[in-house]
């Protein structure tokens, strides 16, 4: 899609959205990056990898993440929507480890409407909420022109207030802005992959 037509980013303020795909962790940072304001990041204690502020440097400031680990979902949960409804903070980030039901969702949202905040639930594929303003699928993008690139390819694949698309963004580090690229083209006179 046209870069023009990219209206969905910044998220929706108050609303919470969801994400999946190889690439959630850094559409999150993305989004914590987008906020004026400090972020907090929810997640269950008995994960074996650990959240390191130092490691979204490149993409935000560590000194805006608040981190909480709970014991459990439900907890996490409980965390997450007391967090939406204050109102402190521009955005909540919480890890998903098992299917939403509809009360949950809801739950959420009204939260994240009470405090005017953004909420974005990191979720494996398949386990999406009704609830979800919007759901995005974030996979990273190989680019040979550039090494260590940051490439990656968002859809948007539920949308509740407008339509669904997909678009390749990279993140700038120097200056600390997503731009949408246009994809890779074949050249003239490179050889068939596929063939």
């Amino acid at each position: 899609m046209a870069p023009d037509s990219f209206n969905s980013f910044p998220l929706r303020n108050a609303r919470v959205h969801e994400v999946f795909g190889p690439s959630a962790f850094g559409f999150a940072a993305i989004v914590a990056a987008q906020m004026a304001g400090d972020f907090m990041w929810v997640r269950e204690a008995w994960r074996g990898d650990i959240l390191h502020p130092v490691g979204l440097a490149t993409i935000c400031g560590p000194e805006k993440l608040l981190a909480a680990q709970t014991a459990n979902q439900t907890d996490s949960l409980a965390v997450a929507e007391e967090a939406l409804k204050d109102g402190a903070l521009s955005l909540v980030v919480i890890e998903i480890t098992r299917p939403l039901d509809l009360r949950e969702g809801r739950r959420l949202q009204l939260a994240a409407k009470a405090g005017n905040t953004v909420g974005l639930c990191l979720i494996p594929e398949g386990m999406g909420s009704n609830a979800a303003e919007t759901r995005w699928r974030a996979t990273p993008v190989f680019d040979a022109e550039r090494e260590g690139s940051t490439l990656m390819r968002w859809e948007i694949i539920k949308n509740k207030s407008g339509t669904v698309g997909a678009w390749d963004v990279r993140w700038d580090r120097e200056n600390r802005r997503l731009h949408v690229v246009s994809p890779p083209v074949q050249r003239a006179g490179s050889q068939d992959m596929a063939g």
